[in-house]
């Protein structure tokens, strides 16, 4: 509720902040989700269109409403047109923004693949990188420049490109491949010579053959041979675009969209919660056939997942497709195990007769000196309970629940 009176703040002030540099931006709705991802050459005169009154109304309804649900909006520069290409990319996949339709199914950008344990090694394009002991070089966010890049390669080094296995007859002969001699008059050896320079080429180790390339285009220009001079010039700007060391955005690099903490602050917002909660269990069912039914539990910590604490479970007592006894079951076996070891560690922390199982966990939150510490990552047989000093606090055995509760 006092969300929605919220009033929603002005932007176009903050645009004022934005820098003339190429980057990403990101939309934000009032919850701060993430709901559109965009790029820019220059970010402040892309994000500040967004604000012309005289653009908003020449806009079409998608970005009217995505305008509508902005709330707030981020920039990340970069140091090229094509790096935010990439990064771009990279944060719809991540965080798949409702505005967003471009880069959400699975394609990716081309990278090159050189497998050096072929005889006649050849450069190839590949969108996926495997663990397969090649080379991979990439991602390349022009596909047009790099085809041109492999052509020069190709004319350059003398190297092969495309198709697989050793060079077929018409490449051995092919005038292309003359670089200082054909194919044909080459062993492999030689030619992987060919290969490494090559690839010493695409790490980035070419300013002194795209600096020849510019001094061939200003001879052109002088000849006024202009078509040969724009043509060296297409050429130069493929190389570079190509050639340029890219930064690689991981996971961790990438702008965060998810604000832990203030989900979880909004979740008890919404659900009228007391307190915030610090511990999550998200419970599901799924059926094989109506044959095999098993649920899986995910636990959050402070609005972070705790993969430790993830469980499967065996429905056993429930015959055929019947979600809601099934989960009535799980949820049973889940916090009667929780119980029965709080009462273990502590017989005054958990009586079962007297209260239910969420104000027993609300009581054991409030004895932070005991914690559990287990054997390994199952919560298994065996496992003791101990205090802050190591001291067993008391042990317990489940060794017929532990058959159907798994950690994952």
């Amino acid at each position: 509720m006092a969300a929605s009176k919220k009033e929603k703040p002005d932007l176009q002030k903050k645009v004022h902040e934005v820098p003339h540099k190429p980057g990403v931006y990101l939309m934000r709705d009032r919850f701060n989700r993430v709901i559109y991802v965009g790029k820019a050459r220059d970010l402040r005169k892309r994000v500040g269109s967004y604000f012309l009154p005289s653009k908003l109304a020449q806009a079409d309804l998608k970005t009217r409403a995505m305008l509508d649900a902005t709330w707030d909006f981020e920039t990340h520069t970069v140091r090229s047109e094509a790096e935010s290409v990439l990064l771009e990319g990279k944060l719809i996949k991540e965080y798949r923004p409702r505005y967003n339709v471009s880069f959400r199914d699975d394609k990716r950008f081309l990278l090159v693949r050189v497998d050096m344990s072929e005889e006649w090694p050849r450069f190839r394009l590949a969108r996926f990188k495997k663990d397969d002991g090649s080379r991979y070089f990439g991602p390349y966010a022009h596909a047009g420049a790099l085809r041109q890049t492999l052509n020069f390669m190709r004319k350059k080094f003398g190297v092969l490109t495309f198709g697989r296995g050793s060079p077929t007859e018409r490449e051995l002969k092919s005038a292309t491949y003359q670089v200082p001699v054909r194919l044909s008059e080459i062993n492999a050896e030689q030619y992987r010579e060919r290969i490494v320079q090559a690839c010493e080429f695409l790490e980035g180790k070419s300013r002194e053959m795209i600096a020849t390339l510019e001094e061939e285009m200003r001879k052109a220009a002088k000849k006024m041979d202009f078509e040969k001079a724009a043509e060296l010039r297409n050429m130069v700007d493929d190389l570079r675009s190509t050639t340029r060391p890219m930064r690689r955005f991981t996971r961790g690099s990438l702008p965060s969209a998810i604000d832990p903490m203030a989900d979880v602050r909004a979740l008890a917002n919404a659900l009228q919660l007391p307190q915030v909660p610090r511990v999550m269990e998200c419970f599901d069912i799924s059926n094989i056939s109506t044959t095999h039914v098993v649920a899986s539990m995910v636990c959050f910590r402070d609005g972070v997942p705790d993969k430790d604490n993830y469980r499967r479970y065996r429905v056993r007592t429930v015959e055929g497709q019947d979600d809601f006894a099934s989960m009535a079951e799980v949820v049973r076996r889940r916090y009667s195990r929780v119980l029965l070891e709080a009462r273990n560690a502590n017989s005054d922390v958990a009586e079962f007769s007297q209260e239910n199982a969420a104000d027993a966990l609300a009581r054991i939150s409030r004895h932070p000196e005991q914690k559990p510490a287990l054997s390994d990552s199952r919560m298994g047989r065996g496992s003791p309970w101990q205090d802050r000093k190591g001291n067993a606090a008391g042990s317990f055995d489940f060794a017929q629940d532990d058959r159907e509760e798994i950690a994952v």
